[in-house]
């Protein structure tokens, strides 16, 4: 059923992506003009897709689930700060909320795992701040951070940290492309990369017995690109690559799975503009 919705979902974004590219000499107002004109307090993109990942952390297979957008372009609180800017191109400091979901890992669906215990969902939730500044013209650069806590199956604390190189040719093209890297606390590594001894003799050995411990997790490099087809309404396309480092390198689910990680999604969004004051 999930992959029926996802599919349909793709197909649609698809479908309004090539109904764009149909449409002559269209050109796309000034949005963000827009918004200094009526004063907004608030710029907020909001939106949804459908992407590819591995099927659970270190898994040489892959699933199709959801993900949400969620991104703040500005926020004014008059007599008190200012976040973001009206202006995206002109950067400046950045915070949004930062999450993500892990599914539920058993060893009935996965033979490589067979003698591992069961893990449920887990699900992460904090936030991402970043600066950007201007380099030339038409290309900036983002230095950010994201730092959530993990609860369900897996506590503890994960995140993320990178630089994104920014180039914005066209008001309605934005291309993103950076090294990245993650990293996580005792606990999570532990859950997910650690395997007991008695998991290990219920591998009959395959997996050896290891003890995980927190650092970092991945290294890697994320790009995407984001077209605005109609005023204020967005097609968003990701894709990643991380590559195992550390401890969780070493690990023995990983040693049966695979240290490459690769990542894929592409998403509908919309910007909304608000007068809050």
């Amino acid at each position: 059923m999930f992959q029926r919705l996802a599919s349909a979902l793709l197909a649609t974004t698809l479908g309004l992506f090539a109904s764009s590219a149909l449409a002559a000499d269209y050109g796309t107002p000034d949005t963000t003009a827009v918004a200094v004109a009526n004063n907004a307090d608030l710029i907020i993109e909001l939106g949804a897709g459908v992407s590819t990942q591995p099927a659970y952390e270190g898994a040489n297979n892959y699933i199709v689930s959801g993900f949400p957008i969620v991104s703040l372009q500005y926020l004014n609180l008059p007599g008190l700060f200012e976040i973001g800017s009206p202006e995206e191109s002109r950067g400046g400091f950045r915070l949004a909320p930062s999450f993500r979901f892990i599914d539920k890992r058993n060893a009935a669906d996965y033979p490589e795992l067979s003698g591992t215990r069961a893990l449920d969902e887990t699900y992460q939730l904090g936030l991402r701040a970043g600066y950007e500044f201007p380099i030339y013209e038409t290309f900036n650069a983002e230095i950010y951070g994201e730092a959530r806590y993990a609860f369900g199956e897996a506590d503890g604390f994960v995140g993320n940290a990178g630089v994104d190189f920014i180039s914005r040719p066209t008001q309605a093209w934005e291309l993103k492309l950076g090294p990245t890297t993650s990293f996580a606390d005792n606990n999570y590594m532990s859950t997910y990369f650690s395997v007991t001894p008695i998991e290990s003799l219920a591998s009959r050995g395959r997996l050896s017995a290891y003890e995980a411990d927190g650092g970092f997790k991945t290294v890697g490099v994320r790009g995407s690109a984001r077209y605005e087809f109609r005023p204020n309404w967005f097609i968003n396309a990701n894709a990643a690559y991380d590559r195992m480092v550390g401890d969780a390198k070493d690990s023995p689910i990983v040693k049966v799975g695979s240290e490459d990680q690769f990542f894929a999604g592409i998403g509908l969004s919309h910007r909304f503009s608000l007068d809050l004051f």
